[in-house]
């Protein structure tokens, strides 16, 4: 990763493959090796909050801002609290300009910054989020339906 990281935002409908492309660059950039570190977004926040308790939140920080690519899948399923506006602002900023990181949501990302909650906290999240990104946006039907049909019996 010798260029300056790219991040990726990939979003569309349940199903479409979004988890499995980000999950596919991963492991990529891991065959050239480098590091990944899939989460979804809101198990990660439940365990920024939970290494706050018993210590180990600087070194959780630390771990997410020194791993080359980071996916946070599931992005924008709940709307963000004002503790976890912060923590993603600080994976964020430690990460900015040195790491990538990859984005899925359901969402369209015109609905990003109202999910994000607090304006200021949006506008800088969102900063150093889409100015360096490619953007995909995937549709179609839902691959899980369409493996369903290849299954079912007459």
């Amino acid at each position: 990763m010798g260029e300056k990281p790219i991040n990726i935002l990939i979003t569309g409908p349940t199903g479409v493959g979004k988890s499995w492309i980000a999950c596919a660059l991963a492991n990529k950039v891991c065959r050239e090796g480098h590091t990944a570190w899939y989460q979804r977004l809101p198990r990660l926040l439940q365990e920024l909050h939970l290494a706050r308790g018993d210590g180990s939140y600087a070194k959780l920080l630390a771990r997410l801002a020194k791993t080359d690519v980071l996916i946070l899948d599931d992005w924008g399923l709940e709307k963000l609290n004002t503790e976890q506006r912060r923590d993603l602002l600080k994976i964020l900023e430690d990460r900015h300009g040195s790491r990538a990181t990859i984005i899925t949501s359901q969402l369209p990302m015109d609905q990003w910054h109202a999910i994000i909650g607090d304006a200021t906290l949006a506008d800088a999240i969102m900063d150093r989020l889409v100015h360096n990104a490619y953007k995909i946006n995937l549709r179609g039907e839902s691959m899980r339906k369409k493996q369903a049909k290849l299954t079912e019996t007459d």
